[in-house]
């Protein structure tokens, strides 16, 4: 059996203020596996930033582990921590905030290789940045190796993001709304780059995003997890989570998704919430987050039982208590919800 390259179990983050505390994840826990692709979607404010922080080693669990390559990142010290965050790299949203604006596209990229002792001398650290900006697509390297951020477009500087992420040769490159900041005509192409990055170097891909289309599309061979309001409430292979959604806030993503030929938008099924309102951190509803929303809520359990994640139909795991598996508790749902209703 293979060994989870990263893997989260039951963390939870809390962030405390002078007057009050606000939890932002709670119990999550997921895994990737070594050159697999997890795209995790959800709303603002759902926590799949925090999520990416985390597993980054950027911020640490209030409570739970993260495991590295089987190991708890907890226990690393010394060579070994240094290790661990060299293995896993970030790449930020902003492009234009990411970039310190009073150093070239060498002097960004040519640090950390010097830092960490990869090149030997400014000659070598040249040869390898410009060997960098060409791995990423961004030619000729010589004519951009000596700009500053504010010289390219959007585009070339997160792809410059990418090149800095590639200097110290990770095993995981986190991307972090890696393409939202970038006009929609460059997108595609800066996700076939980072697919193609993966083929190449054996990368383990961690994407989060906001956009279900986009997840779609980078991670059609790999996994989805979908988080709500600080948890994990669907997850499985992309194919399954964007073809046959079994959670009912899943369902309402996949069917705001527009589709090439604009006749099948126009015809496409709408799942209707009960509430466009999105629950407030500080006040969260009870048993089922999603249920003050969620169209097909039963009385009297919905609103308090919390579901935990199940084995679906389909092989997806979903925190829903209709859409769960088991028959016999599916038939005790029905049967509470029916006793509520008369």
């Amino acid at each position: 059996m293979t060994v989870p390259l990263m893997e989260l179990q039951s963390v939870n983050r809390i962030f405390k203020g002078r007057n009050s505390t606000v939890q932002v994840l709670f119990d999550v826990s997921m895994q990737v596996a070594p050159r697999e692709t997890l795209c995790i979607v959800g709303e603002s404010g759902c926590g799949k930033t925090t999520t990416g922080k985390i597993l980054a080693g950027l911020s640490k669990p209030s409570s739970g582990k993260v495991l590295f390559d089987g190991k708890d990142v907890s226990g690393f010290s010394g060579a070994s921590y240094a290790d661990f965050r060299r293995a896993v790299q970030i790449i930020h949203q902003d492009p234009y905030a990411s970039l310190n604006p009073v150093h070239t596209v060498y002097r960004t990229l040519s640090f950390p290789l010097l830092r960490h002792g990869l090149v030997k001398n400014q000659m070598e650290a040249r040869a390898r940045v410009l060997e960098l900006l060409t791995l990423v697509d961004l030619t000729p390297a010589a004519d951009l190796i000596d700009k500053f951020p504010h010289q390219l477009s959007g585009g070339q500087r997160q792809r410059v993001s990418i090149a800095r992420a590639l200097t110290v040769n990770p095993k995981v490159i986190i991307a972090d709304e890696a393409v939202s900041m970038v006009d929609v005509s460059i997108r595609i192409s800066l996700l076939n780059t980072l697919t193609e990055l993966q083929k190449r170097l054996g990368l383990t891909f961690i994407f989060i995003t906001h956009d279900l289309a986009v997840a779609r599309y980078f991670a059609w061979e790999g996994r989805i997890a979908v988080m709500y309001l600080g948890r994990v409430i669907e997850e499985g292979p992309a194919k399954l989570i964007t073809d046959a959604p079994q959670h009912p806030y899943t369902q309402a993503l996949v069917s705001a998704l527009p589709e090439p030929d604009p006749e099948i938008t126009r015809r496409k099924p709408r799942v209707q919430l009960r509430s466009e309102d999105i629950p407030s951190l500080t006040r969260l509803p009870s048993g089922c987050p999603f249920h003050p929303r969620c169209p097909i809520y039963v009385p009297g359990v919905c609103e308090h039982e919390r579901p935990e994640l199940a084995a679906t139909q389909v092989g997806t795991l979903a925190a829903c208590h209709v859409t769960a598996q088991t028959s016999h508790h599916a038939e005790a749902i029905a049967a509470r919800g029916a006793s509520v209703a008369t």
